[in-house]
Formats: C-alpha cells, sequence, structure tokens
C-alpha cells in the first residue's frame, strides 16, 4: 500500500480502512514455506541517511569510516552502496531512509536538482524515506515535484527526459500547513469517521504523508516519518512559507494512534534527528551523547518499537527505554552512504507486534574493497559525463589549500574569501558595505594538489567550487543600523533569546572588524565594530551583504529580519565563482578580521 493510498483510506475512516486491510491479509501469513505454522515472522530493514547526493565516492575525510574494528577506511560511493545493499538484501528485506537523500549535494546531482540521486535510490529499493531539512533546500513546491515529476519550472527537463518522480513514499508526520483551512489533494477524500476527524484536528492539516505502510511475509509493518523541528531556521524561508514544523514527539504520538486505528501493530520512526557521536568510537557503539534524538527516541509513544535517526552524521547502534520503561532501539547510521543501517526484528503472528527482544541491530561500513555494482556504475558514469563540461571547467587558481578549518576566533580562510567575494558582487547594484557568510555554508576546501580530472595543481574548477558553496542561495543586501548589526553580531553565541544551539561565528569580508568577549554576558560580547577601519555608531545605517538563508533569518540570526531595503542580486555560487577567476592566484586570506579576548 503507497502512502498515497495510505493516507486517502486514513481520511476516508481509519477504523474501517484497517478492517478492511487486515481482513485482506494473506491467509496463510502464519505458516513457513512447509506449511507449518509461525509464531513469528522475520523482517529486515535496511536504513541510509543523511546521502546528500553522493553518487560519486566522497573525498577527504567524508569519504573516511572508522570500522568496527577502529580501523579508518575509504567508504561510500553509490556503486558501493548497491554492492553492500545486494549482499545485506534477502525476501524479508525493506529498504528505508532517514531524510537529507538530497540537498547539499555534489554537482553531479545539484545540476539536475537532484534527479539523479532520486533515480538512484529508486533503483536500489528504497520503499520509503522520512524527509529532512535538506528536502526543502529549493522549498516545498519542488519537493512535491522530485515527489510525484514533471519537469523542473524554470530548468526544465534534465538531459534524461521528463522527471517521473520518486519510486518511494517521503513521508513526514510532524510537517504541517499553516492555514488550518487548507485544502490539498492529501485531504481530499476526508470522511466522516469521528476518530479520524478528532485525530486530524489535534494534528493539524498535513503538507506530507504521515505514514507508510509496507506489508511483509503478510505482516503490515507501518513508517512513521518525521524531520527535525528546527527545520525553519535551517533552510530559507521562502520555500517553506506556508508550512510549520511541529514537535517531533507529538507529531509520532499522532501518527501512532493513526497507524493503531489502521490495526498496525509494528510501527517504526524514521526520524531527522539525532545525536552526536563520540569520534573514532565503532560505528556500532552506543558513543552517543544524549541530546535531541535522545528525547526522540525515549519520549515517543511506546507503540512504536525502532526509531531510526539521521541529521547529526553519526553512527551509533543504542538500546533505550520507551515511556513504559520497555528497551527500544534507536540508531544512526553516519552519512554520505558510508554506513548501512541493517535492522534483523521478529514480528508476533497473532499479536501482529514485534517482538523487542528480537531486535538485532548492526551498522555495516559501506567498504570500497568489494566490487562496485556495474549497473550503477554505468548509471553514476553517464551522469559525470552529462556534467563533465561545466564541472572541469577552469575558473581560477590558488597558492595553497584554502580551508574551512577555524581559527580560534572562530573565523577561516576560506570562509573570509566567500565573504570577500560576496561583498564585491553586492557593491554596485545593492551598494553592500561589508558582507557576511554562515559558517555552515562553507562545505567544502579548496585544495591545491590537482585531482583525478587533471586540473593540474593549484587550479579551481566550476566543481571544486560548487563543492564550496552547493545550495544556490541568492546573495541580498539589507539595510541595519549599527545597533542592529551589533545584535546580529550577539546572535552568534548561545544564551540570547534567539536560541542559538551553539556559537556560530559569521565570516565577515576583508573591511570588517570587531571583539568580542569569551566572558562577557550576552548582549555585551561585541565591541569595537569597524569598517574600513572607522568606527560603526549605533544610529549610521550600513547596507550588509548575506545570502538568502541568512536574510531570511536562518541559523537563529533572526536580526537579519529588521533589514529593510532588500535588494537582491546573484546566485552566491556565482560571486564565488566570479571572485576566483578575477583574483589569480589567490592565496589563503590572514583570519584576523576578529579579535578575541577574555
Amino acid at each position: 500500500m503507497t502512502s498515497r493510498s495510505l493516507l486517502r483510506l486514513t481520511l476516508a475512516g481509519a477504523v474501517a480502512a484497517g478492517a478492511v486491510m487486515l481482513a485482506t491479509l494473506p491467509a496463510d501469513a502464519s505458516k513457513d514455506p512447509k506449511g507449518k505454522a509461525q509464531k513469528t515472522v522475520p523482517v529486515r530493514l535496511l536504513a541510509l541517511n543523511d546521502f546528500h547526493g553522493n553518487l560519486e565516492p566522497p573525498t577527504g575525510s567524508s569519504g573516511r569510516m572508522v570500522d568496527e574494528n577502529g580501523n579508518t577506511v575509504d567508504a561510500g560511493g553509490a556503486a558501493y552502496v548497491a554492492t553492500h545493499m545486494k549482499a545485506l538484501t534477502d525476501r524479508n528485506t525493506i529498504a528505508v531512509a532517514q531524510g537529507d537523500l538530497i540537498g547539499a549535494t555534489p554537482l553531479i546531482s545539484a545540476a539536475y536538482h537532484d534527479e539523479p540521486s532520486v533515480e538512484f535510490m529508486g533503483k536500489l529499493g528504497l520503499k520509503v524515506a522520512a524527509v529532512g531539512n535538506h528536502e526543502f533546500d529549493e522549498g516545498y513546491s519542488e519537493l512535491r515535484r522530485i515527489m510525484k515529476g514533471g519537469c523542473h519550472p524554470v530548468d526544465g527537463c534534465s538531459p534524461a527526459g521528463p522527471w517521473k518522480g520518486a519510486k518511494f513514499d517521503y513521508v513526514g508526520a510532524n510537517v504541517l500547513f499553516k492555514n488550518p483551512n487548507e485544502r490539498t489533494d492529501a485531504l481530499a477524500a476526508l470522511g466522516q469517521d469521528k476518530q479520524v476527524k478528532q485525530l486530524l484536528s489535534d494534528w493539524g492539516v498535513p503538507a506530507l504523508p504521515p505514514v507508510s505502510i509496507k506489508m511483509m511475509n503478510g505482516m503490515p509493518i507501518g513508517f512513521i516519518g518525521l524531520v527535525t523541528q528546527t527545520t525553519p531556521s535551517i533552510v530559507t524561508s521562502e520555500g517553506i512559507k506556508d508550512l510549520k514544523f511541529v514537535d517531533e514527539v507529538k507529531a509520532a504520538n499522532v501518527a501512532s494512534k493513526l497507524l493503531k486505528l489502521l490495526g498496525v501493530r509494528a510501527q517504526v520512526v524514521l526520524v531527522h534527528e539525532g545525536d552526536q557521536a563520540e569520534a573514532g568510537k565503532s560505528p556500532d557503539a552506543c558513543s552517543a551523547t544524549p541530546g535531541a534524538g535522545n528525547r526522540i527516541a525515549t519520549q515517543v509513544d511506546p507503540e512504536i518499537d525502532v526509531v531510526l535517526s539521521g541529521h547529526s552524521h553519526s553512527a551509533y547502534v543504542c538500546k533505550v527505554k520507551d515511556p513504559a520503561g520497555h528497551d527500544r532501539l534507536f540508531s544512526q547510521g553516519g552519512s554520505f552512504g558510508r554506513v548501512i543501517t541493517q535492522v534483523d526484528l521478529q514480528v508476533n503472528v497473532k499479536t501482529r507486534d514485534i517482538d523487542r527482544a528480537s531486535v538485532v541491530a548492526d551498522n555495516h561500513v559501506v567498504t570500497r574493497t568489494v566490487t562496485p555494482d556495474p549497473e550503477i556504475s554505468s548509471f553514476v558514469k553517464t551522469w559525470q559525463d552529462r556534467v563533465a563540461s561545466v564541472a572541469n571547467k577552469k575558473i581560477g587558481t590558488i597558492s595553497a589549500d584554502i580551508t574551512n578549518a577555524a581559527a580560534p576566533s572562530g573565523e577561516s580562510s576560506l570562509g573570509d574569501l566567500i565573504a570577500d567575494g560576496q561583498l564585491a558582487a553586492t557593491k554596485s547594484g545593492g551598494n553592500a558595505q561589508i558582507a557576511l557568510m554562515n559558517p555552515g555554508g562553507v562545505r567544502d576546501n579548496l585544495t591545491y594538489a590537482g585531482s583525478s580530472a587533471g586540473e593540474g595543481d593549484g587550479v579551481v574548477t566550476y566543481g571544486e567550487a560548487f563543492k564550496v558553496q552547493p545550495f544556490n542561495n541568492l546573495m541580498q543586501v539589507v539595510t541595519l543600523t549599527g545597533a542592529q548589526l551589533k545584535t546580529v553580531l550577539e546572535q552568534q553565541f548561545t544564551g540570547g533569546p534567539n536560541n542559538q544551539a551553539f556559537t556560530k561565528i559569521l565570516q565577515p569580508s576583508a573591511n570588517f572588524t570587531y571583539t568580542y568577549n569569551r566572558g562577557a554576558a550576552w548582549g555585551s560580547k561585541v565591541s569595537d565594530m569597524k569598517i574600513d577601519g572607522v568606527p560603526v555608531t549605533d544610529t549610521q545605517s550600513i547596507r550588509v551583504a548575506a545570502n538568502n538563508f541568512l536574510v531570511g533569518g536562518g541559523d537563529a540570526f533572526v536580526g537579519f529580519r529588521d533589514g529593510t531595503d532588500l535588494w537582491s542580486g546573484p546566485l552566491d555560487i556565482d560571486a564565488f565563482v566570479d571572485h576566483l577567476g578575477q583574483n589569480n592566484p589567490i592565496a589563503p586570506p590572514a583570519t584576523n578580521r576578529i579579535t578575541v579576548v577574555g
């Protein structure tokens, strides 16, 4: 049963739909191949999370993983993922994912709005995926296109032709419309069942299918999709302006009740939220520090048997207690296709529930010592050829590595370089005076050594630049007063009303300097702001350039929303490429724009 048909049945009358579904289960569901009665039937889940379009084997630290023996090995790449998936798949397998399959992707995928990555997931046999925050990078409308099909409204069809849509179900129970009267195709078959109507009134109007049910060995397995409720602060606001992202636990509990109304007792949460694991530990260790993921895993309804997580790019296998005090699996499989999580479990034929004692999980590192899958290798090569003319184009040169490694001040040489390029791109049209870049948007390094593409040492290609700036954010300029600019800088630190999760130092253009005091109270940390060496006053107007993610209040920099006289200019990648092309060779900027005291 697809998530679409499930939702239609649900809204037409959950109790009746559940009765029909259970009545149509195979008569021999409780018998083994020899006709003998069984008490349980096996189910295997194979899970991926945070793939981020890494069709090609990821490089650097992103392409390495600590294995079960404590060795750091090369890992990841679509063709290797496919080989490992085939080796792990048996007749009892359901393939699932915990979000961020797309977004913040390499050029091979991003150039075609991630259609290649979604197609790969279909080839892999994926059945259900929770949405992650990066699924909303291009907005809700684009996510619907990825789900349902159709050519991109601006760029048209890819070289592969009209997009046919995802072959798996995307689910997100905590993604709702803000408008309580919203009418969508998801609600077209709304029925009159009182239990369902009450459930929906507590829940809200779903923007995405909340659950998906898959049959395995005659047993219905229910999957609940969740995405981090912090999504509005980490994606561009315009694309999700009509949506709200509610508490994950509340949404999971409502979705669990929905599944129970349908007679589905075997319940699995796929959640794009997780915890940080200790570096260097085995992927099978429970090394995660309890945080947002643990909160969800321990607080969702006891009816939920397994919680598979994502978002934090960590690998761990943990056993936690549910609210009833029973053991529950809580795990995650790293990122970039470097780990596949295998979960084996038994479903009780009589109760149709998962036997918790039978649940066993294993994080398999996707090593590159196996033979890459030939079909997927050919698939990846096709897309490499399609994007090669763009990716291998020389755009500039550098004299040494320029990295996103943070100095003690929080600056990085690459972050500062990007800010310089953004200022240069917005001076004439937007009258920008300074530029600020969010550190989380600096996704890769520029390395001096030449790559296997043969461009040579010191040469920067478009593909390499795109890995650094993959979001296609729009450059914008707003006017802030000196006092408002100081507030934005205070919002880099924890302890303020903007609820910054952890310190995030904005990368400043070269002409903007200031000091911050580590030990000072929030609101009094920042001082001595200067533009071109001239002190900034509280009342002066300053034209500040930043990408549209920041201008919309992303990363908890809500002070940007107070800006006025909005001007929009080029894409951030275009600003970066132009700056690299106009300044050759570029040396790593000194990270001395911010002074730290205290």
